[in-house]
């Protein structure tokens, strides 16, 4: 039984592929189309484990759902502008320093020793992404709409910790928060047109964000959350840019200038650093 650590890391490794798995799927698809159709897949899917959306408390339920909608639209709207590589990083780059201020504020939880200056590194990075606007790969507006991701998906990572925290099961949370933030979308799937899903590529592609790095990724990544705080776990998703990137670079042959690259060593510095401490101790 892997770990909780190895556990939100191999969720990680999922998540990086959403980025690659859009790029290569039908053209001229919306942005909050794929979106849609990835949580409504996922979100069914989640369902269907749990035998339907459990009783949850109310407020961190709907948190987690507008979290998990609004991460959606964000992000792929990012990775359309700005790229896969530049747009998980920002947004993965952003969500650590993020969701550790809402714990230490909300939840009263200080974060671990080695947090500050992972998420400092972390911050570097991404600010280094935003102020390369004349680079090819990075656009303002694209930076701005993964910043969007990064806070939703540190609030609802809070919103689902607390949840996991009163006791209820990892599968149960996921349902309920990817359940209803598939409701939340449906009319954005409607307003964009869903007929791409009728073809074979865009079923696939469907399909494949569904399972991999929504159901298998979030039921992995709340059974880590449950024994990590809320900022450990967004640091350790840091991952994701790592494999979202290796994969822009090899398999979609993306421009990353060297000040776009030095920004992401930056991003993944922050992830050595909190994982070093560890090590020491151990």
């Amino acid at each position: 039984m892997p770990n909780a650590r190895t556990q939100v890391l191999l969720a990680a490794l999922c998540f990086g592929t959403t980025g690659t798995a859009q790029a290569l799927g039908p053209a001229g698809l919306s942005p909050a189309g794929v979106g849609g159709a990835r949580i409504l897949v996922g979100g069914a899917l989640l369902v269907a484990f749990a035998r339907g959306i459990p009783r949850l408390p109310p407020k961190p339920l709907l948190t987690a759902a507008a979290g998990v909608a609004a991460y959606q639209l964000c992000f792929f709207a990012a990775v359309a502008d700005t790229g896969v590589a530049v747009g998980t990083i920002v947004a993965l780059g952003s969500a650590p320093a993020i969701a550790g201020a809402l714990e230490w504020t909300i939840e009263r939880r200080a974060p671990a020793r080695a947090w500050a200056p992972a998420t400092a590194l972390a911050c570097a990075g991404v600010a280094l992404l935003a102020l390369a606007g004349t680079d090819a790969a990075v656009s303002a507006p694209g930076v701005a709409l993964a910043l969007g991701a990064g806070a939703s998906y540190a609030a609802y990572t809070l919103a689902a910790k607390r949840m996991l925290s009163a006791g209820h099961r990892p599968e149960h949370v996921m349902a309920g928060a990817f359940g209803l933030g598939a409701l939340a979308l449906v009319p954005v799937l409607a307003a964009t047109g869903a007929g791409w899903l009728l073809r074979p590529g865009g079923a696939a592609l469907a399909l494949f964000l569904g399972i991999v790095p929504t159901a298998v990724a979030y039921v992995l990544f709340a059974r880590g959350l449950e024994r990590l705080s809320a900022a450990e776990t967004a640091t350790l998703t840091l991952a994701e840019p790592l494999t979202a990137a290796l994969l822009g670079l090899v398999v979609l042959s993306e421009p990353v200038s060297p000040s776009a690259g030095l920004g992401a060593a930056l991003v993944l510095g922050g992830l050595v650093v909190l994982a070093a401490p560890r090590r020491v101790l151990a």
